[in-house]
């Protein structure tokens, strides 16, 4: 295999890893709001969704780390099928409660082994040395394209399906289960692996928590890994401000239910391409600022400023409201996808490949440990003192992370190459 037909799987499985969650996002909320739910229950809801995946994290990244990518991906993608139809299907409390249970266990299953599975094909490919900021960044890119067409498809669906055929509602997840099959086969064909040693049910009791142990020693004890886990928890906290908050405002700005999940599409839709050129930029940035870590400094600056102006912004009504909405997406997202892929790329070059699960884990585990404090104070915040408010303090919040890559030491590649040895090793 070369590094060129890895990157070309890699990209395919994060378009198909992430396709149905985007189709699943725009009618996410309004579905359990529609079928009876108040909104403190769907944040309950959501709640759970992040506390299961928070728990599974590191015991499936060890299990990743011990059994295999391929297995973990394929088994998330199936467990993800049987979430998304229980999920349409959901009529009271406990059946979404259970259903957005299964997708925690899918997200944490998911979480790393395909991004793994290509760092550790570049490494075998090009040596320790090999730049990951190319092929992250294209991943990244193609992982936001997916959210962008997903999220715009399933905006669509509950204005265009026949009527009487399927709650409108409940389309979109129907297409995501569609879609995490087809990955789910993908995956299967797509990610070979080297030859593992056969591990016995007692070995993998007995690797797994060593593995996970030695992950979280090592993220403990590394400057780099300890300050990029801090930033990870609080654009937990920013991302959730939006997705919990946005819904319902833009709703109210639309109408009606239906109208309010294709305005939140179209919305979402522009953030996520807004992400995918952040993605795209991100070696750039790195290369312009001069380190990894000065390139991630500009984007959380952006990242805040833009949530900031979404509060500033957040008394306009009728078409003003959306269109603002909108251009704040774009510029929030971007900001965010800069910080995160140069964040992901110094995470891979401080470990190595017997933990690179693991400590992906830990970075998503502590993504879900902001995303649950948001969770849990945001909603309440808004409620008592409206949207303005919570997004004020999730500016705050994401600005004061921007210290955490102050002096940040540098790792493997993250320092930026200067341009002129990389325009003469072309």
């Amino acid at each position: 295999m070369t590094s060129r037909s890895a990157l070309r799987r890699y990209t395919l499985v994060c378009f198909l890893t992430w396709l149905p969650i985007g189709l699943a996002m725009p009618s996410m909320v309004l579905l359990m709001t529609e079928r009876g739910l108040g909104l403190a229950q769907a944040g309950l809801v959501l709640t759970v969704f992040s506390v299961v995946t928070l728990t599974l994290e590191l015991p499936t990244g060890g299990l990743s780390d011990v059994l295999g990518r391929r297995v973990m991906a394929a088994v998330s993608a199936a467990i993800l099928t049987v979430a998304l139809v229980l999920t349409a299907v959901s009529a009271t409390f406990w059946m979404f409660l259970a259903g957005y249970a299964l997708k925690g266990v899918a997200r944490a299953l998911s979480s790393g082994p395909a991004t793994s599975w290509y760092v550790d094909t570049l490494h075998r490919i090009e040596g320790r040395g090999a730049d990951l900021k190319p092929g992250l960044s294209r991943g990244a890119a193609v992982e936001s394209a997916a959210l962008c067409l997903g999220v715009l498809a399933g905006g669509v669906l509950p204005l265009v399906v026949p009527p009487g055929a399927v709650f409108p509602l409940a389309a979109p997840s129907l297409a995501g289960a569609v879609a995490a099959a087809v990955l789910l086969v993908v995956v299967l064909l797509a990610l070979p692996e080297p030859p593992r040693a056969r591990v016995s049910p007692g070995g993998v009791l007995r690797d797994v928590p060593a593995t996970v142990v030695s992950g979280i020693r090592l993220t403990a004890g590394g400057p780099v890994l300890r300050r990029l886990m801090l930033a990870a928890a609080c654009s937990g906290v920013l991302l959730v401000s939006i997705e919990l908050l946005t819904p319902g405002r833009l709703a109210g700005l639309a109408g009606t239910a239906e109208q309010g999940s294709a305005a939140y599409a179209v919305v979402a839709a522009l953030g996520f391409a807004g992400s995918a050129a952040g993605s795209a930029l991100a070696p750039r940035a790195a290369r312009l600022a001069g380190s990894s870590a000065r390139g991630a400094i500009a984007g959380v600056v952006l990242a805040a400023v833009s949530v900031g102006t979404l509060a500033a912004t957040a008394g306009l009504g009728g078409a003003a409201g959306l269109a603002t909405a909108g251009a704040v997406y774009v510029t929030l997202f971007a900001g965010v996808s800069v910080t995160g892929l140069l964040c992901l790329e110094m995470t891979h070059n401080a470990v190595t490949a017997a933990e690179r699960t693991t400590v992906a884990s830990v970075s998503s585990l502590s993504l879900q440990s902001g995303g649950i404090l948001a969770n849990l104070t945001l909603g309440a915040l808004a409620a008592q003192a409206g949207v303005a408010a919570a997004w004020g303090l999730s500016a705050v919040v994401v600005l004061a992370s921007a210290l955490l890559f102050v002096r940040m030491p540098v790792t493997g590649s993250s320092r930026a190459p200067d341009p002129a040895v990389r325009a003469g090793s072309g």
